[in-house]
């Protein structure tokens, strides 16, 4: 792995995870990392069949402060869909503010999900693989698509040296904390190019197109066995 960020460890200070959360939040706003993955749910959303009001578990792996979970309950209303949002957490300062934005806070990760095969509808994970070494983040994928029922939306950062550059020269006037700085710029340089993820969904026994989008960023989304066919 390349470097060290705050939320690589479960053991991390929390004053200083929930510092880098607080700013994660803004920068996801902003800079596409919430825009990624309602892209990619919207996806999931529009083939389904919801003419009568239904009730969707989401599971968001790696979530954070838990801001993405709530913008895609938001989204699925307009679709007659209640999300429940659930969110895996490594880190227990997470788990907490996961829990504070009303999600219900699961304390694990993706090396031992506690989920059976397809017990949930949608699990989502928004810039998680690139925490972790590649072959494990090949496990990872395979993990979410078995647990899915309905669907799965990845999405993670693409490397990018503008990116880079960019997103080093908006901290500073944006006020991040420094850590957020550092990690920041550190996540771009661990993100991946489009055929390095596409090579990861293979491996994973994945066939799902990849897809970039704006602000450097990559997304997959499938429906849980049909992962050959666009899901458009």
């Amino acid at each position: 792995m390349l470097g060290a960020e705050v939320l690589d460890d479960p053991r991390a200070d929390p004053t200083a995870v929930r510092r880098t959360l607080r700013d994660i939040v803004r920068l996801n706003r902003l800079f596409g990392g919430t825009g990624a993955v309602l892209w990619g749910l919207e996806r999931i959303l529009r083939i389904a069949d919801c003419g009568l009001r239904s009730r969707w578990t989401l599971v968001d792996v790696g979530t954070g402060a838990g801001d993405i979970p709530v913008a895609a309950q938001q989204l699925a209303r307009r679709y007659n869909i209640d999300l429940v949002p659930i969110g895996l957490e490594r880190i227990p300062a997470a788990a907490r503010e996961a829990q504070h934005a009303g999600l219900i806070a699961v304390l694990a990760d993706g090396n031992a999900l506690p989920f059976a095969d397809r017990s949930v509808d949608v699990v989502i994970a928004s810039q998680v693989l690139h925490h972790v070494p590649r072959d494990m983040a090949v496990r990872w994928i395979a993990a979410l698509d078995r647990i899915a029922r309905r669907g799965v939306v990845l999405a993670d950062l693409r490397r990018s040296r503008p990116a880079m550059a960019g997103m080093w020269l908006a901290a500073f006037p944006m006020g991040l904390d420094r850590r957020t700085r550092h990690d920041a710029v550190l996540s771009l340089q661990r993100g991946y190019t489009k055929r390095e993820f596409e090579g990861m969904m293979r491996e994973a026994g994945i066939t799902a197109p990849v897809y970039t989008r704006p602000i450097a960023r990559i997304v997959a989304a499938w429906e849980t066995g049909r992962q050959t066919s666009d899901v458009s």
